[in-house]
């Protein structure tokens, strides 16, 4: 069994950040630990001992990490705001890496948008996300389909969905993170048409 401690994620979970974990442990590959929920990127001020929720992370993250090495080598995630994308890179920053897969679906960029944007030597694949999940994106997004891993427990199907990703060779046209930020649209309120 692969100790999250001996992995990428391991600082993140001693600094508090993994939340919400609907997985969190070995996959079906040797050595390999993975992760589904979220990563907090900017937390509240607590008082006393209360603990509180981030005001923002990164959603529905799917992430995998190798025992022994310092980099997550792929990660997807859902952020509410484009502009979370520069805490996104400082929060982890030295668990990237410039071979790695990184993308993030983003709630406020146009439905048709597909960029590449770049902290230093770190390459993040910016998509729209609206009324959808992560998961599903991604499964589009590599083409599968549920069928072909649905006798897979959560780790294999992890697996299965990140080691596609990994093979992934995408051109999508390079923009700077200032750019993105003229382009970006107002960020929708995930309540509107909601029944009370």
């Amino acid at each position: 069994m692969t100790a999250i401690e001996n992995t990428a994620l391991g600082r993140l979970e001693k600094e508090g950040r993994l939340l919400n974990a609907v997985l969190k442990g070995g996959t079906t590959k040797p050595g390999r630990f993975g992760f589904r929920g979220d990563v907090a990127l900017k937390f509240q001020a607590q008082v006393a001992d209360e603990k509180r929720p981030p005001d923002y992370s990164i959603e529905q993250v799917l992430a995998i990490a190798q025992d022994g090495e310092r980099t997550i080598p792929v990660l997807a995630g859902y952020l509410h705001s484009f502009a979370y994308l520069a805490d996104v890179a400082t929060v982890l920053d030295g668990a990237l890496s410039p071979t790695g897969r990184y993308f993030m679906f983003c709630n406020n960029v146009d439905l048709l948008a597909k960029y590449r944007v770049k902290f230093g030597d770190i390459s993040f694949h910016v998509l729209p996300c609206d009324e959808s999940t992560v998961w599903k994106e991604m499964m589009d997004l590599v083409g599968l389909n549920k069928d072909e891993i649905k006798k897979l427990d959560p780790g294999g199907k992890l697996d299965y969905l990140l080691d596609a990703a990994k093979g992934l060779n995408l051109s999508y046209e390079e923009i700077s993170y200032d750019d993105g930020l003229t382009k970006m649209e107002p960020v929708k309120n995930r309540n509107e048409n909601r029944p009370v």
